[in-house]
């Protein structure tokens, strides 16, 4: 057997994923287009001198700077999120109503604004004090932060967007399976670390995940998973996850990011450099957000490669820890009903999948589960 879909399904599949690829090439040149439009327009300097009129005091400046440079790129850019919400509804991936969608829309932009201001106030003063190594030191104040930020992210934001409760509330018959999985990998999953997600107040998607580290590390499954799959569909999707905590993922993610960030600031740091006569001056900051976008989009195989890797990884632990209490056929089966309802095309181009899954495609995966211990 293999990865497939009925022909309605299948050519809206094909049309989906055809209408996605198109939206995040022409997303990424609309991005690049916009920031260049700043730089070349003289716009950032206008932005600049309103800051350095409205005061002297550098954070002040930062708070008038910023949030102009952010909202009028976003707003620019908003036609591009407003196009992708237009066809998670078109393809039955979304129900979100707009004004719901735009609230969430606007959420993001206030919690990048609280997050960019302090940020850019503080790569600034690094500049000033450090006009060649600023790219080193600023790389060693990000570290911390990015480990709150993760730490903090699945206790404060991602309950802005959706709601959540312990996956015992409504389903202990299955959490007490899920703890004889988790122990005959020899883990400890705490039961309050186990959480359902309700994400079909927004959308007909299925997925689980994990997130945060240390205390604030969780396994969460959406209640469209727990709703269309079957116990032992759900075991699996749960020993996926379970590979991504036991494999240390996000821990490996996160030192990696680092090492990334780190590159990108030293290389950076010697562009902008050549470009910007004062790199401490607040112009430069749209220079260096072109530079990340434009190493963004060439880094992007890249990552999603590694991405890919763990997932696959993430697989084979299920495979491995669910082998003989899950039949393959569950396993292989999770990845059909998933494919079927996320409208995955069964066969996309190598290089769209070199290039943009951050898994791999839906066709392998159900290939893999199909051959799972499977004689000759």
């Amino acid at each position: 057997m293999q990865y497939s879909l009925p022909p309605d399904k299948l050519q809206r599949a094909v049309d989906y994923a055809h209408a996605g690829y198109a939206l995040h090439f022409g997303s990424e040149l609309l991005s690049i287009a916009i920031l260049a439009a700043i730089i070349v327009t003289g716009l950032g300097a206008k932005f600049r001198d309103w800051a350095e009129a409205a005061s002297k005091r550098r954070f002040i400046q930062a708070m008038i700077f910023i949030p102009l440079l952010l909202i009028f790129n976003d707003l620019l850019y908003l036609p591009a999120n407003i196009y992708g919400q237009h066809l998670e509804l078109k393809f039955d991936q979304s129900i979100q109503t707009w004004p719901s969608w735009l609230w969430d829309w606007t959420k993001t932009e206030l919690i990048a604004l609280v997050c960019a201001i302090p940020l850019a106030f503080l790569l600034y003063a690094v500049i000033r004090r450090s006009p060649r190594r600023w790219w080193l030191h600023f790389w060693l104040a990000t570290l911390p932060v990015i480990a709150a930020v993760m730490y903090l992210e699945p206790m404060i934001i991602e309950p802005m967007f959706y709601r959540f409760q312990p996956l015992a509330e409504q389903h202990p018959v299955l959490v007490d399976q899920l703890e004889a999985l988790v122990g005959r990998a020899g883990l400890s999953i705490p039961r309050d670390r186990m959480f359902e997600m309700k994400a079909s107040e927004k959308v007909n998607s299925l997925n689980a995940y994990v997130s945060g580290f240390g205390g604030s590390r969780r396994v969460v499954v959406w209640d469209t998973t727990l709703d269309k799959l079957t116990t032992p569909e759900t075991l699996f999707v749960f020993g996926h996850e379970m590979g991504h905590y036991v494999l240390n993922h996000i821990r490996n993610s996160l030192l990696l990011l680092a090492l990334a960030l780190l590159a990108l600031f030293w290389a950076g740091s010697h562009i902008v450099r050549r470009l910007v006569p004062d790199v401490s001056d607040w112009t430069s900051l749209p220079v260096l957000l072109l530079i990340v976008a434009i190493a963004s989009a060439i880094a992007e195989p890249v990552v999603n490669s590694y991405s890919r890797w763990q997932e696959h990884q993430a697989d084979l632990y299920a495979l491995e820890i669910t082998h003989g209490t899950v039949p393959t056929a569950a396993a292989a089966h999770s990845f059909q009903v998933m494919g079927e309802i996320g409208l995955d095309e069964p066969n996309p181009n190598p290089f769209i999948v070199f290039w943009l899954y951050s898994h791999p495609s839906t066709s392998s995966r159900f290939d893999l589960a199909q051959r799972y211990r499977q004689p000759d």
